[in-house]
């Protein structure tokens, strides 16, 4: 009597958690650019709540694998990534099961989530801030290869190539900013197959030289995200205005809101890198041109 026993636990249970421990262990713990760089994305991108763009991470620490599987993509079998590639990994959205990673289905599945909530008259914006950070992870190389030992002696410094001067050079990131027009989901999984390779081709080469990110090729990786979210910006406003024309209840919205002319978009987009405003601005002076083209008002 008085002496305290060891509780015996079952071995399945003793199996199960040695499982989850090693799970966590082999788990792709790196994080993306730092905060500063994220948030520089957003703002060349004219996002509006650019300040949301580094949250992603902080749910990272809080739902762990959950929500960290969707910041890479390993690619283990070193293939080109194709928009077939991007779409296979849409499923995989927020599940901790995949130690690939699925950064590339991430960014479709959060702007699908995104228009959803809109349709259903929902908050919808978190979705957008979720996209804004997944797309600045998708230029970082090391984001886009195989978490392995040069990746992880490396990662953390270059991440923070440009993180103590990011937000007071966007002007370095707006420079290299190109025109990027997204009509459809084939569109969007194009061009982030597109940047993905970029990214995974300058992995290889910091790989091959044994050295780290120069901050022109971060600035320049940078530019990659940025144009891609604000040409992201204007494919989820038009898909929430078109899901309005659809409506019988907006009729009248449905009036004012007349379609978007995609080539007027691109050279509004191709003249945005000295916008320093929100891209709504840019949407509605295409919408207004085009009413007043088609005589509507």
């Amino acid at each position: 009597m008085g002496q305290r026993h060891a509780a015996k636990f079952p071995r399945s249970i003793i199996l199960s958690v040695s499982c989850l421990c090693l799970f966590l262990l082999s788990s792709h713990p790196a994080s993306g650019w730092h905060d500063r760089a994220h948030l520089a994305v957003a703002r060349a991108a004219g996002y509006v709540s650019w300040y949301n763009a580094a949250g992603p991470d902080m749910a990272k620490m809080k739902f762990g694998p959950t929500e960290g599987t969707n910041h890479w993509c390993n690619n283990s079998a070193g293939v080109e990534v194709t928009p077939s590639f991007v779409l296979d990994q849409v499923k995989q959205y927020n599940k901790a099961s995949d130690q690939e990673g699925h950064l590339y289905g991430a960014i479709i599945a959060s702007i699908r989530a995104y228009v959803q909530d809109q349709e259903e008259g929902k908050y919808a914006g978190y979705h957008m801030a979720f996209c804004a950070h997944y797309i600045g992870d998708l230029s970082m190389p090391l984001h886009n290869v195989p978490y392995d030992a040069f990746n992880e002696t490396r990662h953390n410094a270059n991440d923070g190539t440009v993180e103590l001067g990011a937000l007071n050079n966007i002007g370095l990131i707006r420079k290299n900013m190109y025109s990027i027009v997204i009509r459809d989901e084939p569109d969007l999984a194009r061009e982030i197959a597109r940047i993905a390779n970029i990214a995974r081709r300058l992995a290889s080469k910091l790989r091959e030289e044994n050295r780290d990110m120069t901050q022109d090729e971060a600035y320049a990786e940078l530019s990659h995200s940025a144009s891609l979210l604000r040409a992201v910006l204007f494919y989820a406003k038009r898909e929430n205005s078109s899901s309005l024309c659809g409506s019988t209840s907006t009729m009248k919205s449905a009036q004012v809101s007349a379609p978007v002319d995609i080539d007027r978009l691109a050279r509004n987009i191709a003249v945005a890198d000295h916008h320093e405003g929100d891209v709504s601005d840019l949407l509605h002076s295409s919408k207004t041109a085009d009413r007043h083209k088609i005589g509507v008002q």
